[in-house]
């Protein structure tokens, strides 16, 4: 959620940055929308804590004039008192209406993306960061897309998941198991050996959670939502391994906080057809390695760069074709503020495939969160919070599996061996 005093103090950059991100938004209305409530709320909060003190101040003096003996003169004050108090419940009234109507207000606007973000539309828009210029594997004759290599290797069945759950619910087996579990632990053990404290979180999150990461009021649509219990299937472990610092303060020694965790994700994607969700391209219920940051503001930009860094070592250890996006505004996130998206080409489908977002979401999810840190002059001010995937597994597992394969079977990226326990399927 953004913070009240940009809308003052830095109106042209949220005019800007709104229209980044949604150009049929009208910003300046929005703008003095939500400076002329906080005028009000300001208003309202002087006049209901002056009269207050007035209260307090009258009381004292009514007691004062009882032990006095100046009874008449008590009782006129206690009159004014009882007016006093009515007024303040009706200003406290509408203190609450502002206070509700400008969160409402607030709540659905979008973060300000970063200067460097370019204007856009869609996915058409995004800048190329990086590319891939070493030349792409010629694969054999006769090579497949990943979902006949599945059928073919028994690697997964989406039949089967549809029979136990549903279309967009893969089962793994064999081998095709294996190589998901040992992609698990490498990414793992790779953000351990880079300072992530591991999390195991729960699967399901309340609505306060969804509601402090931006998934709710954003993202109610993409959510599995367990209603009897008003619990949420997460989509990510973004969600709760975030939330563990709600409401919290912590020193400035602490930071930064690196937080990493594996679960499975759940995303409804409704309105998702045609041949791009063939096979693994894109399912509700899939596996990933998140990783987390929480950094003082003046290092969360550098501190991206990092994590972005750190996604691209493990490309380059599965020894992947990719490239880096910088998202445009009408691609990005409603909560970043700057994303990176890694693209894995799939030789066999000759189409590029996500794998990654890295984004720093600077104080958006933290006024959210309350998630602040005290300074070495005893201020406390909001962290900034970062996240990537790192990465991605039925993608990953596709890539694999399509760039991998050779007339003989297909091969294991050497650095996973030592996890799956073989270097091919054949």
């Amino acid at each position: 959620m953004l913070e009240l005093n940009l809308f003052r103090n830095q109106t042209e950059r949220v005019k800007e940055g709104l229209l980044k991100k949604n150009p049929s938004l009208n910003a300046d209305e929005i703008i003095q929308t939500v400076i002329s409530l906080d005028d009000q709320r300001k208003s309202l909060q002087t006049s209901i804590d002056s009269q207050l003190a007035e209260v307090n101040k009258l009381s004292k003096e009514i007691g004062d004039l009882f032990k006095s003996g100046k009874s008449q003169e008590a009782n006129a004050l206690k009159d004014s008192v009882t007016t006093l108090k009515e007024d303040i419940s009706l200003q406290e009234a509408k203190y609450s209406k502002v206070i509700i109507d400008l969160d409402e207000l607030v709540v659905g606007l979008p973060n300000i993306p970063n200067e460097s973000v370019p204007f856009g539309k869609s996915a058409d828009d995004n800048e190329v960061y990086q590319d891939w210029d070493e030349g792409f594997t010629i694969l054999h004759d006769g090579a497949l897309p990943h979902w006949e290599l599945g059928d073919k290797y028994e690697l997964f069945s989406l039949p089967l998941g549809v029979k136990i759950t549903g279309a967009g619910f893969p089962v793994y087996m064999g081998k095709g198991a294996r190589l998901q579990r040992a992609l698990i632990s490498f990414f793992l053990d790779e953000a351990n050996r880079a300072g992530y404290k591991e999390i195991i979180p729960p699967l399901l999150v309340n609505s306060d959670s969804a509601y402090a990461t931006g998934q709710l009021p954003d993202k109610e649509g993409q959510m599995y939502h367990a209603v009897k219990d008003d619990l949420y299937l997460i989509p990510t472990a973004e969600v709760p391994v975030t939330n563990i610092y709600r409401d919290e303060i912590v020193s400035e020694e602490d930071l930064p906080i690196k937080l990493t965790g594996y679960t499975p994700c759940f995303r409804r994607e409704a309105g998702s057809y045609g041949a791009d969700v063939k096979g693994l391209n894109r399912v509700h219920q899939f596996d990933k390695v998140e990783i987390v940051q929480m950094v003082k503001p003046e290092d969360s930009y550098r501190t991206l760069m990092e994590m972005v860094g750190h996604v691209e070592s493990l490309l380059k250890k599965l020894e992947l074709p990719y490239r880096i996006l910088r998202l445009c505004g009408g691609d990005m996130s409603f909560a970043s503020a700057l994303t990176y998206d890694f693209e894995v080409y799939s030789i066999a489908q000759e189409r590029w495939l996500e794998v990654s977002s890295v984004s720093n979401f600077e104080t958006f999810q933290s006024n959210r969160l309350k998630t602040r840190y005290k300074t070495s002059d005893g201020k406390k001010e909001l962290v900034h919070t970062l996240n990537g995937s790192a990465l991605a597994l039925a993608r990953i597992v596709a890539s694999i599996l399509e760039n991998n394969q050779t007339p003989e079977g297909i091969v294991i990226p050497s650095v996973l061996t030592p996890y799956t326990g073989f270097n091919i399927i054949d």
